[in-house]
């Protein structure tokens, strides 16, 4: 995925129970960081760095999918606590974390420091005015919930020794708590008229009967108890294996069933029918929330609709001549269906799919040379979308990788109805989602030195994916789209981005139905129905999310612009890529501030 604030990255995975011998640890770390305002021997300096070391500890403790993330090894066998009373007291925590940080004072700290404030300051402050919202009642949907997320963590874990398989039973063993508090604030969110669509729910029953499956060696709980490492002996992993199979016949099984019924008759029957965020309890301003949150702008949705329909006929002009240099003998519309029904654009087996993905990843590694000077450390992989979710699932997405915790970058490429999955499209992808898109931005942070740990993490959505569809149009300077179905294809991932500018901000402020999305989206870009339909569906359960892209890559377009204008003949591409992504994902105005700072100083000499 992408992205959220770095505290909401905290729930990356569903809910849990929290063992009662790590509250003292909580409880301490709490302490300390609110003693910071009343200490009156640290510097500025030093109470920010005591703040951030303090709040690693927090959040650890408090998330320890956080820490399977991040590779730490706290809290590996549980699970975040999701309960109503746990959620109330982070709130109240993180209240009181942003009045640590508002008695820090600013003009004492120097300028990398106080970088490091203003984000967290922004940050922090963001988090709180989120808390009118009842955002904690939207746990399950088609993209995540229980019936995803929990197989999804155990597969992050790392498993070297006994001890490890342990905590991934454990886990196992806490799934009943972790959906009993699910279904807590589910039932919460029917009581306060705070549902996902019920549209959008469709396929959540399936999801769910995707983890009950007969034999417990197919559940994708069970992923890392098929190939154990050497370290553990043939005993202890014939015991683990028998440990993990009971845990999911009485403990993991019975969960997911009791989830399945409350689903199908309690929840979908009380989901709302309206489709936009303007329609649930404070909706407008909840929107306009997530709108200033994932673009890290003060653009309006109403200006941001504009923009959208602004960039949807640039880019149509461009596709129009696209077509004509192929000869095609027809309209736009004709064309489309060219594109979406000859088998010549698809693959017939899944394997060939991701094959091609991996020889396009591959060929894309040695082109990075010539627009980087600085290349990351963590290599990456192609793999399949998991059977149990493909239904529902994107294209396509990335997820990080972790030198810590021994772990690669993974692209994730959906190989679900082959017919929806057209060739032309494949280049655009491998550059946005694998090099030089998400895995060499998010790992290049990851790997950053001398910076606080919060900084690697990969946030700021407007930042990250913005730098994913940038990275799209470097493919012609990389060697890419030379036929022209390639490079319409590119056009119609930039299409896409600037359609979702209009659909969002249609659906979720001006009241667009579900339908007339769909049928903008089919009208101006050239994917399968399927693919469309879960878009859109993606864009009502994520308000505002799909706006970041195209936002943020226009200002990383403007910013090139900018210095290549004001540098002339000096310009470097390696340069700039390395000082654009030097910092980390960080808000857009931090970005021009930035790099409008580093073209003077190259002026300068």
């Amino acid at each position: 995925m992408t992205s959220k604030s770095w505290l909401a990255l905290l729930l990356i995975a569903a809910a849990g129970t929290i063992q009662a011998d790590y509250q003292d640890d909580i409880r301490s770390a709490v302490g300390e960081i609110k003693q910071l305002s009343a200490t009156d021997n640290l510097s500025a300096s030093e109470k920010l760095d005591r703040f951030i070391e303090l709040s690693y500890d927090y959040f650890m403790l408090t998330s320890p999918e956080f820490a399977t993330f991040l590779g730490d090894p706290r809290g590996q066998g549980r699970w975040t606590d999701q309960s109503l009373d746990a959620i109330a007291r982070r709130q109240q925590e993180a209240s009181a974390f942003l009045q640590v940080l508002r008695g820090i004072e600013r003009g004492e700290l120097n300028p990398a420091q106080r970088l490091n404030y203003d984000l967290l300051l922004q940050n922090a402050e963001q988090q709180v005015d989120g808390f009118r919202f009842k955002s904690d009642y939207l746990v399950i949907s088609q993209l995540g919930g229980p019936q995803q997320n929990l197989a999804r963590m155990l597969t992050l874990m790392r498993v070297e020794k006994a001890s490890d398989f342990d905590n991934v039973i454990g886990r196992m063993d806490a799934v009943p708590a972790a959906i009993d508090q699910s279904i807590a604030l589910l039932r919460e969110g029917m009581r306060a008229g705070v549902t996902p669509p019920k549209v959008t729910l469709r396929d959540v029953p399936q999801q769910i009967r995707n983890q009950l499956v007969d034999d417990a060696d197919d559940s994708p709980m069970l992923t890392l108890f098929k190939q154990m490492p050497v370290s553990v002996d043939a005993l202890q992993q014939k015991a683990l294996r028998n440990k993990a199979t009971a845990s999911y016949q009485n403990r993991v099984a019975p969960a997911f069933e009791k989830l399945l019924q409350f689903m199908e008759q309690e929840y979908l029957p009380a989901a709302r029918d309206s489709i936009a965020m303007r329609d649930l309890p404070d909706g407008e301003a909840w929107y306009g929330y997530r709108v200033k949150q994932m673009t890290t702008t003060d653009l309006k949705p109403e200006q941001i609709h504009q923009i959208g329909l602004g960039e949807v006929r640039r880019i149509r002009a461009e596709m129009e001549e696209i077509i004509e240099s192929t000869g095609h003998d027809g309209d736009f519309q004709s064309f489309l269906e060219f594109l979406r029904t000859d088998p010549q654009f698809y693959h017939t087996t899944k394997e060939g799919l991701l094959q091609e993905y991996r020889d396009i990843a591959k060929r894309a590694d040695p082109e990075l040379m010539k627009l980087f000077g600085k290349l990351p450390r963590t290599p990456y992989g192609v793999i399949p979308v998991p059977a149990y979710a493909e239904k529902s699932q994107t294209t396509a997405y990335y997820q990080p990788g972790s030198l810590a915790a021994g772990r690669p970058g993974n692209f994730f490429a959906n190989t679900y109805d082959l017919a929806s999955r057209p060739r032309w499209e494949m280049e655009a992808l491998t550059l946005h989602e694998a090099v030089p898109g998400h895995h060499l931005q998010i790992a290049l942070q990851q790997e950053l030195e001398d910076v606080p740990w919060f900084r690697q993490i990969p946030n700021y959505t407007a930042f990250v994916e913005g730098w994913g569809l940038y990275s799209e149009s470097l493919g012609e300077e990389m060697g890419f789209y030379k036929d022209p179905y390639s490079k319409f294809g590119q056009l119609t991932y930039e299409m896409w981005r600037a359609v979702r500018l209009v659909v969002d901000t249609g659906m979720h402020h001006l009241g667009w139905s579900r339908e007339k999305a769909i049928d903008y989206f089919k009208q101006n870009a050239g994917k399968k129905e399927h693919d469309i339909i879960v878009e859109i569906d993606r864009y009502i359960v994520i308000p505002g999310q799909a706006l970041a892209y195209k936002i943020g890559e226009l200002k990383i377009k403007e910013l090139r612009a900018y210095a290549e204008n004001a540098l002339g003949d000096d310009f470097d591409i390696r340069a700039f890529h390395d000082q654009l992504l030097g910092q980390g994902a960080i808000p857009l105005t931090v970005l021009e501030s930035n790099i409008k700072a580093w073209v003077e100083a190259q002026k300068s000499g």
